[in-house]
C-alpha cells in the first residue's frame, strides 16, 4: 500500500476530528506513557476506533504515520 504521508495532516482517507490540545496517553498493557500534541492524539485515537471497527486498512495508515513522524510513541503505545 502507497500512502503519501505528510507530517501535519492525518493519514486517513476521510475527516477524522481534529482535538485543540493533546495529552498525556498510558499504554494499558505497560503502563508507559508517552505525550501526545494534539494532531498526534487525534491521529492515536482514530487508530483506536478504527480497531474497534475492523477497519483495518485506516489502522494501517495511522500505524504508518506514527512510524514515521514519532517513532518513540509508536513503540510506547501501539507496538
Amino acid at each position: 500500500m502507497k500512502i503519501k504521508l505528510e507530517k501535519n495532516k492525518p493519514p486517513f482517507k476521510g475527516a477524522i476530528m481534529l482535538y485543540d490540545n493533546g495529552a498525556i496517553v498510558k499504554n494499558p498493557y505497560s503502563g508507559e506513557t508517552a505525550r501526545l500534541n494534539a494532531l498526534e492524539l487525534s491521529i492515536y485515537d482514530t487508530i483506536k476506533g478504527c480497531e474497534m471497527t475492523q477497519k483495518y486498512d485506516e489502522v494501517e495508515r495511522g500505524l504508518m504515520w506514527f512510524q514515521k513522524f514519532n517513532a518513540n510513541a509508536y513503540m510506547v503505545l501501539l507496538d
